[in-house]
């Protein structure tokens, strides 16, 4: 893989001036760049949509329809915990105790993921190479969506508007199943890591340990508890994870695929033309950002200009720190990308993939 070089040149004083005016945001108001009450109390409030609902099924007769509403609730609080806090952990930025990220950063474990992949494919990949075909993995569907203008056309494309939100719900049931196998085998082999390379027999020994502790949570203990078949169980389990991975990819998508945001190609030496912060400026986009109850549920997700300029900082403060980040991209005469409400940008969403399925004119 080509090795990619950001600028070290252009606009290289906005960085800086934007680290100094947010430093001096956490100083003067002598709070930490991690996460404090609010964020442990939402900690809280998503562990028990996601396990509650899940303990009430085990342990209380009801009707199976009810059931059902319990694990759609499930995948609403599976989605929760990873925004809120596996995210934050894994970015090390949930706490100011290692100890604690860890932990909380483990939850990913219960969630069908792994820590090791996840912080290659999203803090090392998709932060640094954010929405370059090639590198940042999060706009590479393989063959049946189109996210980048640079990834080749397919005819059935011509349809994906239509039929990617079906698809968009399999994200984190392919985490079960086969993507973490996939990402470690490829990761492994590449010698990548967020931080010191890990002995592969020690993560292929976590990976297998943690899906079979996994499955016997999710399928093989409701399959020893409860008096229903086999396959109303994975029904469930199926339902619970369409819920949760829907929610999590139109997040993401609503950030990164609108009319609004770059696709950059490097050049032939692997030169790019901004440096990384300002990179991140033309490639995120926020949406519904005075939304008090999406930004709550989201972990910040929706001021994903700040998160990825900011990664180590925790979301709770993500909404103080926008007026800072978009001051001064104004400042130096910078993009910064956002939609006033979710909807606008869902449907800018759907116009992208409606533009992007259309047949390339040729050159």
């Amino acid at each position: 893989m080509k090795t990619i070089n950001f600028s070290r040149t252009n606009n290289v004083k906005f960085f800086r001036t934007l680290n100094k005016k947010v430093n001096t945001y956490f100083k003067e108001n002598n709070i930490k760049r991690t996460g404090n009450w609010k964020l442990y109390s939402k900690a809280i409030i998503m562990f028990s949509l996601f396990l509650v609902p899940f303990i009430l099924i085990l342990t209380i007769p009801m009707p199976q329809w009810v059931m059902l509403l319990l694990v759609i609730v499930t995948g609403i609080g599976m989605a929760g915990v990873g925004m809120n806090v596996m995210h934050d952990a894994n970015h090390d930025s949930f706490s100011s105790k290692n100890w604690l990220n860890k932990l909380m950063g483990s939850s990913i474990y219960i969630l069908a993921g792994n820590v090791y992949n996840w912080k290659v494919q999203h803090n090392v990949l998709h932060h640094t190479f954010t929405n370059i075909k090639g590198h940042d993995e999060d706009i590479d569907a393989g063959r049946i969506i189109r996210f980048s203008k640079h990834s080749k056309w397919l005819p059935v494309h011509q349809f994906q508007k239509f039929y990617s939100i079906f698809l968009y719900g399999l994200l984190t049931i392919n985490w079960a199943i086969t993507t973490d196998v996939k990402q470690m085998s490829s990761y492994l082999k590449r010698k990548l890591s967020y931080g010191k390379f890990p002995n592969p027999k020690v993560e292929w020994t976590k990976l297998v340990i943690s899906k079979i502790a996994y499955y016997s949570l999710w399928i093989a203990l409701p399959l020893l508890v409860l008096n229903i078949v086999w396959w109303k169980v994975l029904l469930g389990f199926f339902v619970m994870h369409y819920t949760a991975g829907m929610i999590l990819s139109v997040v993401f998508q609503l950030a990164h695929v609108v009319p609004k945001t770059e696709m950059p190609l490097p050049d032939k030496d692997g030169n790019l033309e901004h440096t990384w912060a300002v990179h991140q400026l033309y490639t995120t986009s926020n949406f519904a950002p005075t939304n008090w109850l999406v930004n709550f549920y989201t972990g910040g997700l929706n001021h994903q200009v700040e998160h990825h300029i900011f990664p180590h900082i925790s979301h709770v403060h993500y909404n103080k720190i926008a007026k800072i980040v978009k001051e001064t991209a104004a400042e130096f005469d910078l993009p910064y990308n956002e939609y006033k409400t979710m909807t606008r940008a869902f449907i800018e969403h759907f116009k992208q993939l409606g533009s992007l399925g259309e047949k390339p004119h040729a050159a």
